[in-house]
């Protein structure tokens, strides 16, 4: 079976779906030109945990978790299958690492899993397993999660982390408005180091990267990145996508797939 290259996404909003965005076309081209998944397991960072949580559940809903956007986000659904003995293994695999994992069924999927699986994976098929974010804990915990269940790539599992490389709502502007050079720096920074493989520089990003806390006033958005990271197996980044929308939302998807 051929491994299954680690995935960062940038979600964006649930608009993503429905806006002028190119990001959900190339979700949806990568997608079709890759091997069928035998399962996903996904962190997204709108499900947030104090400890690490596996997720399943016998018929996943999509969750609207979020206001104001246009009615017919609200109607979309994703009814994507699960597989128990899966996120059993995943709890297993972090338990042999040290980790202590409560297993949980669970009914929702938030945005940020459901969002791109919609556009990568519409028949909703193929099953999802969530792992959440931990808000508490920084960088290199979520890599040594992401260590941790590397092997899935080899069985087939497609690991994603969805959040996004710059999240400042605070600084959102108009759909067309201009970059912020303060978002655009954050974003040059991470993709340098991504492409160059330089996993210690990302990790120690509230140090060495430019405007960090412009970026990203609390960190949940970016820990997705360091768990797609770390279960790369010491593979670089390569970019599928680089943008930045409403003037400070970048847009940025990766896969990591480049030998060290």
């Amino acid at each position: 079976m051929t491994p299954l290259a680690p995935l960062f996404i940038s979600h964006g909003g649930p608009d993503v779906l429905i806006n002028a965005s190119p990001a959900r076309h190339i979700w949806q081209q990568y997608a079709a030109t890759q091997p069928r998944p035998r399962a996903i397991l996904i962190m997204s960072a709108h499900h947030l945990a104090r400890e690490p949580v596996v997720g399943w559940s016998p018929r996943w809903q999509a969750i609207h978790d979020f206001g104001g956007f246009p009615r017919e986000l609200y109607a979309l659904n994703y009814p994507a299958v699960s597989d128990e003995e899966l996120a059993g293994q995943v709890q297993a695999r972090l338990a042999a690492a040290g980790v202590a994992a409560h297993l949980q069924q669970a009914n929702g999927l938030d945005h940020g899993a459901w969002v791109p699986l919609l556009m990568m994976y519409p028949q909703g098929d193929i099953p999802v397993i969530t792992l959440a974010t931990l808000p508490r804990q920084g960088a290199r915990a979520h890599y040594l999660l992401g260590q941790a269940l590397a092997g899935l790539a080899a069985e087939g599992v497609l690991i994603i982390g969805s959040g996004s490389v710059t999240h400042n709502l605070y600084a959102l502007g108009a759909p067309d408005a201009p970059a912020q050079p303060w978002a655009q720096a954050f974003a040059d920074w991470v993709a340098a180091r991504l492409e160059q493989g330089d996993s210690e520089a990302l990790l120690d990003w509230q140090a060495q990267a430019p405007f960090a806390r412009e970026n990203h006033p609390t960190d949940e958005h970016l820990l997705p990145l360091f768990f797609a990271l770390g279960a790369a197996g010491g593979q670089r980044g390569r970019s599928l996508h680089r943008g930045i929308e409403y003037a400070a939302v970048t847009m940025d998807a990766w896969v990591f797939d480049q030998p060290a």
